[in-house]
């Protein structure tokens, strides 16, 4: 009997919150990507010409940063670039420093705390309890001071809390309405729960990722495979069709990858069609990752709730929980799974609703790696 691919409460393998580590650039700005060259035009309003210059000037200046810290010790006050300038601008606590600091081509400040002071203090601060209101702090090398942000209304609360870690003299409290989050990766095949079950996400769209109708109706809730509130369902067919999409919150980035399910993951380059007879995989929260063929196109299956058309058939397992996850091929996205028979222990079929068919049904453009 074909069923749906339900969803299943447990057992998946959720991924880690992951970073993003960004290359330094060599001192003349060699082999710097044009990607690069693009966003800093396009953020910082840079010429080409002008991305290079600031971009070997900033190798310059962490080289020089390194020299002085190293050099000056006791009287070494942190550094920072001078965009307006591309110089290193150094702060010393001794006017004796200031030549060294010239000699190795940055600027000298004075100041009256040393990098040392103020990493201590800060030290101190991570060692205390912090009460409600304070959203954190950091070594603000421009103005010479620790920086403590609270809440609207909350700086006496920060300014007591600086008090009893013994640390007011080289504090500075700022009220900000900012409230910092956790930020967290969607990517294909990761589990998400739409309200209490679980399903597998397909591929990372602009705003959101895209899944199986039958996980969700349209305004169903969900979280991440963390359980950390994710987004809201905003389309949802099924049956007749098997496809949805979920609009994400602002603590989830939409990435164009898929998890393989061995510590890495496969990149989204697009969407064209393979053709029957074509190898591909799938990637779902309950049984990780899975290869096999296309079988056939335009299949018609009758599941119990009733019958979805036009979907991709294919030799590949799948089992519960694995609804709505990725297949590839090759680095191209294919469909969401829909459902179908047997399990990943002695084999079955599985069927999955075409991805380009639901990214033009919602209007939806794919996240691409």
């Amino acid at each position: 009997m074909e069923i749906p691919c339900e969803t299943e409460p447990s057992r998946h393998r959720g991924p880690r919150r992951r970073g993003t580590a960004l290359a330094t650039p060599g001192a003349a700005g060699a082999d710097v990507a044009p990607e690069l060259l693009a966003a800093m035009e396009r953020d910082l309003g840079l010429s080409a010409d002008a991305a290079l210059e600031r971009l070997a000037a900033e190798a310059d200046a962490a080289q020089s940063e390194r020299r002085l810290a190293a050099a000056l010790p006791d009287t070494f006050g942190g550094a920072w670039f001078d965009a307006s300038r591309n110089v290193l601008v150094v702060g010393v606590t001794d006017a004796a420093a200031a030549d060294a600091v010239r000699a190795d081509g940055a600027v000298p400040q004075a100041v009256a705390h040393s990098a040392r002071t103020l990493d201590a203090t800060a030290a101190k601060l991570n060692a205390a309890a912090a009460p409600d209101g304070v959203t954190g702090w950091y070594v603000d090398v421009r103005r010479n001071t620790v920086a403590i942000t609270t809440a609207p209304g909350t700086a006496k609360v920060a300014e007591k809390f600086a008090a009893r870690a013994g640390v007011s003299g080289t504090t500075t409290v700022v009220e900000s309405t900012e409230s910092p989050r956790p930020l967290y990766d969607v990517r294909g095949g990761d589990a998400y729960y739409p309200g209490s079950s679980r399903c597998s996400i397909g591929f990372s769209v602009v705003g959101g990722f895209v899944t199986a109708g039958h996980c969700g109706r349209v305004g169903v809730t969900t979280s991440g495979y963390n359980r950390v509130a994710q987004g809201t369902v905003r389309g949802s067919s099924f049956p007749g069709d098997d496809m949805g999409w979920v609009q994400v919150n602002s603590s989830w980035v939409p990435r164009g990858v898929v998890n393989r399910y061995n510590g890495g993951t496969v990149p989204v380059y697009g969407s064209s069609e393979a053709p029957v007879g074509a190898s591909i995989c799938r990637s779902g929260s309950t049984t990780g990752w899975h290869c096999g063929s296309i079988q056939a196109k335009n299949q018609t299956v009758n599941y119990s709730q009733g019958s979805v058309y036009g979907l991709t058939r294919t030799n590949v397992c799948a089992e519960p929980g694995d609804s709505g996850g990725s297949w590839l091929s090759g680095n191209q996205a294919q469909g969401v799974t829909s459902g179908g028979s047997g399990n990943c222990s002695w084999g079955g079929t599985t069927y999955f609703q075409p991805v380009n068919e639901i990214l033009g049904r919602y209007g939806l453009r794919l996240v691409t790696g």
